[in-house]
């Protein structure tokens, strides 16, 4: 157990002793800040140290220098006193804010050479210096790669910054007041540094997440394709096969019953162009290898379903368990076995999630058409509470979309006011 919790003790310690990964490079407009920035601070630092109380000699009365109060009389001789302290260099000043140019590019050189030129300062320091010294230990600590460097070097210009400029802060003194300043910006940047990590990881997450939903329903669409194109290549084939056998028996009685003949010929046009108007939705789809079917015509003997098969499919569901109220009202003429396929699917699929995501419900089942549109929907009056239901992925759907998207047609699905769910589909049903 120990000798776990060591390797866990050091592989932490590695992983914060290790640098970061290299960041993006920076844009134009963050290298001009940051340039215009230090230029700034060097210039009010220039200034700030040229207005420096030392300058100069004062004059000192007699008198003033034991504290006696000077009466006004005319000027006499007195004693020239050079003050304490000149104005810090201005290679000085210059140093301890012009490398922040780069504070972002090489945090750690730039602190550390800001802080070179602030400690040459001393108690000649001003506000502006301790600024500088601010702006470089926040940003070591926030954009260095080497996280434990930039955090033991802002804690060690603390400690000399306290003690250098002591007498900087007339509000503050003493040594506590810019090492506590130092430390808070350090801190600060550590603690917008973590939570810029853990909002870029979070994106991260989620854009990975995006990317395998967008993968999870690009097979989805591509599996349905290509279930849809067995099926619609299934219609096809059987409307050419007609056609064939129509175009046999007109020519056989072509010479003896030429009414006949002329029937057989007028079934196999009318054959014909539906088969048209199937091949054009074929060539609509990009045809992937076939993955089976889920109504169990897998080996592909079996006549694809249509409106004709919806009674046994209603059986099979009342007989899991869910009642189901059925009204078909089809137009009088024969719908295309592509659009009773498409409507079978629907109904099938809407079935399909009454029984696995709202067991104990009543399903009701509507097909009508209004003017060229076959409309179907079915309803559920929801999950009975208390019951298992099971977890669903939105495949279903997405390949319903893609099959009416075929014919034109629409689908809409969500839950109804009374807490049940709804599925609609809209296809156009008259062929060119």
């Amino acid at each position: 157990m120990e000798t776990e919790d060591r390797r866990v003790w050091h592989r932490q310690l590695f992983d914060a002793l290790r640098p970061e990964a290299r960041r993006a490079p920076l844009s134009r407009r963050a290298l001009w800040a940051d340039v215009v920035l230090a230029v700034l601070l060097t210039f009010v630092a220039l200034v700030v140290a040229a207005r420096f109380p030392g300058d100069g000699p004062v004059h000192v009365g007699p008198r003033v220098e034991y504290g006696i109060p000077e009466v006004p009389r005319p000027p006499a001789p007195g004693v020239l006193l050079p003050e304490r302290e000149s104005s810090p260099p201005w290679p000085l000043v210059v140093l301890s804010a012009l490398p922040l140019a780069v504070r972002r590019l090489h945090p750690l050189a730039a602190f550390a050479v800001v802080m070179v030129g602030a400690l040459g300062i001393g108690d000649r320091a001003s506000w502006i210096t301790v600024l500088t010294c601010v702006i470089g230990a926040y940003s070591a600590v926030m954009y260095s790669r080497h996280r434990a460097g930039a955090m033991a070097g802002m804690v060690v210009a603390a400690v000399l910054a306290g003690f250098a400029f002591r007498e900087t802060d007339p509000v503050f003194p003493g040594w506590s007041s810019p090492a506590v300043v130092l430390l808070v910006a350090g801190v600060l940047a550590g603690v917008v540094r973590l939570w810029r990590r853990q909002l870029a990881a979070g994106r991260e997450r989620f854009m990975a997440l995006e990317r395998a939903q967008e993968e999870t329903m690009r097979r989805a669409v591509e599996e349905e394709r290509a279930r849809i194109a067995a099926e619609l290549h299934d219609v096809v084939t059987h409307n050419v096969s007609v056609m064939v056998i129509q175009a046999g028996a007109a020519r056989k009685v072509m010479d003896t019953a030429p009414e006949r003949s002329k029937q057989a010929l007028l079934a196999v046009e009318a054959g014909g162009r539906a088969a048209m108007a199937e091949l054009r939705h074929v060539m609509g789809l990009l045809a992937a290898p076939d993955t089976g079917h889920l109504d169990g015509a897998a080996d592909g003997l079996e006549p694809q379903p249509g409106l004709g098969q919806l009674d046994a499919l209603i059986e099979r569901v009342r007989a899991a368990g869910t009642p189901v109220d059925v009204t078909v009202s089809l137009p009088p003429d024969a719908l295309p076995p592509g659009v009773e396929l498409t409507a079978y699917r629907v109904v099938q699929e809407a079935l399909t999630n009454t029984i696995k995501h709202a067991p104990g419900a009543d399903a009701r089942v509507r097909i009508g058409c209004a003017g060229d549109r076959l409309r179907i929907e079915v309803t559920d009056t929801g999950a009975v509470r208390g019951s298992p239901q099971a977890d669903g992925n939105g495949r279903g759907l997405i390949g319903l979309r893609e099959r009416l998207a075929v014919y034109d047609g629409d689908l809409t699905a969500g839950p109804t006011l009374t807490g049940g769910y709804r599925i609609t589909a809209d296809v156009p049903w008259r062929t060119a």
